[in-house]
């Protein structure tokens, strides 16, 4: 691509457009709109928002307690994307059902899932939050409001996925099908430029994320993964691994793309009827885009999570992505599983002693 040496994410997106001739230019206007999202949402975490911190007193459809920066991030969204006539509805964590376009606006041939503030538990300490979202084709085009089965696609349907990452800098990190690039919110100009072109993954790591608190819950594959890499340069992988969890997904995708590493979030024996905990549609399958498309992969666990074909708008999975070669050793180990093998980890000298 011929760029500039400093490029607007606008600049970038009418590059890509050009490759595409009789490209309508409704897919640029809704990226820039999302981005328009983000800035905002930004703009609210830097500055402390206040009164938007805390509980709001509500709970989403995951039964889990709405954060008063959720709620103002989930109308944040819909505000600057309903009005565009690039879409024909939009899906979010915080809401039951999809949100239809209202009828006084047009409707567009793209499909907008997203989970407006990533995270969002941290805020009160400080750490990096974030969004995510995810572009789908309409099936039906324009033609009529979106439901339900409309959003029900895999994520290898995916026509463009990305997040906003709101830390020391703000960052938005996107693909359009073609690679990753970074964008770095300039302040003075309020406008997003690339600064971390073709971003990708190394296949090979010595870093994983795991909630180790977990262990206890954990299935044997993820059990005798993460015993081999704790046991360093004395055991069966023969080097040392540093161990790192963040409790934030934008903030651990952010780190695995921009310097590499494995990240866990394995289904286990308290979700296994929902098979996970990470929601398919707006968290696991933006993140597996970008992963996959910057070298790496993004796996359930035991299967490609871009393969999966989704049975319900906030439906769960166990999430493993980052270096190749990792998440093709825990799939592995999946498929080689035997129950009746207890995990070193439990052994009477293994590093978890089990309850007596």
């Amino acid at each position: 691509m011929n760029l500039p040496c400093r490029i607007t994410l606008n600049q970038f997106l009418i590059e890509e457009r050009r490759r595409f001739p009789h490209a309508s230019g409704d897919f640029n206007s809704l990226i820039l709109q999302v981005a328009l999202a983000c800035k905002s949402i930004a703009r609210q975490v830097a500055l402390g928002a206040p009164g938007a911190c805390g509980d709001s007193g509500a709970v989403n459809v995951q039964g889990e307690t709405q954060h008063r920066l959720d709620v103002a991030g989930n109308r944040i969204f819909i505000d600057l994307n309903e009005w565009g006539g690039n879409l024909a509805g939009m899906v979010s964590e915080e809401m039951e059902g999809p949100y239809p376009i209202p009828e006084r606006y047009p409707r567009g041939k793209y499909l907008l899932l997203f989970d407006p503030l990533d995270g969002s538990s941290n805020i009160d300490v400080n750490v990096a939050v974030g969004s995510i979202f995810s572009v789908l084709r309409a099936p039906g085009g324009d033609a009529a409001p979106a439901c339900e089965a409309d959003f029900l696609q895999p994520g290898s349907a995916q026509v463009a996925a990305g997040y906003a990452i709101y830390g020391p800098a703000t960052m938005l990190v996107l693909s359009v099908g073609k690679g990753v690039n970074g964008f770095t919110l300039d302040a003075d100009l309020g406008e997003f430029m690339l600064t971390h072109p073709a971003l990708a993954i190394p296949a090979d790591t010595g870093e994983f994320a795991i909630n180790a608190s977990n262990s206890r819950v954990w299935e044997a594959p993820v059990k005798r993964y993460v015993d081999e890499c704790l046991a360093g340069r004395s055991g069966v992988r023969g080097k040392d691994f540093n161990m790192r969890w963040i409790a934030s997904l934008v903030a651990e995708a952010h780190r695995i793309l921009m310097r590499g590493g494995v990240f866990l979030y394995p289904c286990d024996s308290r979700h296994a009827h929902m098979q996970g905990r990470l929601r398919l549609l707006y968290e696991a399958n933006p993140v597996g885009f970008l992963i996959e498309q910057a070298g790496g992969r993004a796996s359930t666990g035991r299967q490609p999570v871009l393969g999966l074909t989704p049975s319900a708008l906030h439906q769960r999975v166990g999430l493993v992505f980052g270096a190749r070669e990792e998440v093709d050793r825990i799939e592995r180990y999946h498929h080689d599983a035997r129950p009746d093998l207890p995990s070193p980890l439990f052994h009477e000298h293994g590093l978890f002693r089990a309850p007596a």
